[in-house]
């Protein structure tokens, strides 16, 4: 029987080629059919994959990556930790496919649109991979006419941008969103989700934070008391959300320069995006001489007043600002918007990451909406912690710091100082197992007993059980702590309790 033709030598082709040019030959190679009207050419274009294997380059797609298993550890930990706080708000799970119907997707995320991976037609329709979380949840409302639902979910969503890895930044990452949907009063479930943004952010010890404020009506009513085209608002505000990264100079430039704003428009604008503070800057706002001739801008900042005596209640005043440069360029946000940042000192800026914000969100009232047939209407805010860029500060300061991280939960290891256990051994752990203890043996049929010994060292298993010919006998197992080198003698019936005994102790 000849070999699959992949693996056959270059002369066997040389010769393979010399009777396949010569008429009326079947050559079988595996399960492929060669007649004697095959050429050359076609021969070749088979072996082309093989020639070239030898240049492919083993990568993860740019914008991804792997994570290790020390790497997911502190990933769950903080996922853990997150979804706890969801949890103790009320929140009920959901999730939603990794692609929609590209119609779902588009013209609701303004400039980002372009952002939005396609995917090849596969039969009929045009899909493409969700960009966040929440246009998805706006969809699943409409389409289960659900007028109340206070929800989260986790899950990865995808970005078509230029990736900075060392900020947490990627084109496939994990989301964490927490949202309120349903007609409340006024600002109840606003309050709560920066609550919630407070508690997760110090449950993670990031350090010190602040949590920007502003409101889509105030900024929409800022832009129209400037004499700011009503089609150029989206561009602007687009411009005025870049405040956190670049300077007002450069911003102006942008928006005279490149969105055709006239000088002295742009100037009133910046008179207004530049200012931040306090429940005290919102009073301020309601004596402007030219805002508060805005209906849009009164009733922006009549929320916020109610907002800031929430947030004073839940005792997290002093963590938030209003600040009149946060624009999120997001199309679908209608009111309320906030943003989570980490305060440095300058030494800590130059030792830690500068991921931008790490949490984020706001209101957005007509988006279920745009989806439902009739166009109702379901009023919604929630809030997205920002996981990546959370991971990358943590997985830098344990770096920094030399931490150690276990893998495995282990607590237990079975381990023999003699040959022929095995059967014992195997006996042994399911005991564990069935009680419901993390435990793990070497897969020998006669490991040395230090290098078992070591394993449980490396690894980090707490508790080791030994058992050989003599505890056999006399019908017990040695308990020993791997910490400590202490070996007890156990009953064999009495094993399991102690060792929960040992383990509720650590």
């Amino acid at each position: 029987m000849m070999p699959p033709f992949g693996l056959l030598h270059r002369r066997a082709w040389a010769s393979l080629f010399g009777q396949l040019l010569r008429p009326s030959v079947l050559v079988c190679i595996g399960e492929v059919h060669f007649h004697s009207q095959v050429s050359e050419a076609v021969l070749i274009s088979q072996l082309k994959p093989h020639q070239e294997k030898s240049n492919f380059v083993i990568k993860t797609p740019k914008g991804t990556r792997d994570l290790s298993p020390q790497q997911m550890v502190v990933r769950e930990k903080i996922l853990d930790m997150v979804i706890d706080c969801f949890k103790r708000h009320g929140a009920k799970r959901l999730d939603t496919p990794a692609f929609e119907l590209k119609e779902m997707l588009t013209e609701k995320y303004g400039e980002d649109s372009g952002l939005i991976y396609d995917l090849k037609d596969q039969g009929g329709e045009l899909l493409s991979l969700r960009y966040d979380l929440t246009v998805p949840f706006a969809r699943y409302l409409a389409m289960n006419k659900v007028k109340r639902m206070k929800r989260y979910q986790v899950g990865k969503v995808w970005r078509r941008e230029s990736p900075t890895i060392v900020q947490g930044r990627y084109r496939e990452f994990c989301q964490c969103d927490f949202d309120i949907a349903g007609q409340f009063d006024p600002m109840i479930p606003d309050a709560e989700c920066l609550k919630i943004m407070c508690e997760v952010l110090s449950g993670l010890q990031l350090g010190d934070f602040l949590i920007k404020v502003n409101d889509r009506r105030i900024l929409d009513g800022i832009l129209a008391v400037c004499a700011v085209p009503q089609s150029k608002f989206h561009a602007i505000c687009s411009s005025i959300d870049k405040l956190d990264k670049i300077p007002w100079k450069d911003v102006r430039h942008e928006m005279v320069a490149k969105k055709g704003l006239a000088p002295e428009v742009a100037d009133r604008i910046g008179d207004y995006v530049q200012r931040h503070g306090g429940v005290s800057l919102v009073e301020e706002m309601f004596q402007d001489s030219r805002l508060s001739q805005n209906k849009q801008a009164l009733e922006g900042l009549g929320d916020l007043r109610l907002l800031f005596e929430y947030l004073t209640l839940f005792g997290i005043a002093e963590k938030i600002s209003f600040d009149l440069s946060l624009a999120r360029g997001l199309d679908y946000y209608t009111g309320v918007i906030y943003e989570a940042v980490l305060l440095q000192t300058p030494a800590q800026a130059e030792e830690c990451l500068s991921v931008g914000s790490v949490a984020a969100g706001g209101r957005y009232d007509g988006l279920v909406g745009v989806f439902d047939p009739k166009g109702h209407t379901v009023p919604c805010v929630g809030l997205s912690i920002g996981v990546e860029r959370i991971f990358a500060i943590l997985e830098e300061r344990m770096k920094t710091a030399g931490l150690k991280i276990r893998t495995t939960e282990t607590q237990v290891f079975v381990a023999t100082p003699q040959k022929n256990f095995l059967h014992e051994r195997l006996k042994l752990i399911s005991e564990l197992w069935d009680a419901g203890i993390k435990a793990e043996l070497l897969y020998k049929n006669n490991p040395k007993l230090l290098t078992q010994l070591h394993y449980c060292e490396h690894m980090g298993i707490p508790l080791v059980v030994i058992i050989g010919e003599q505890e056999l006998k006399e019908g017990v197992i040695k308990l020993r702590s791997v910490a400590s080198r202490e070996e007890v003698a156990i009953k064999r019936e009495n094993l399991v309790a102690e060792i929960q005994k040992k383990l509720s102790e650590s």
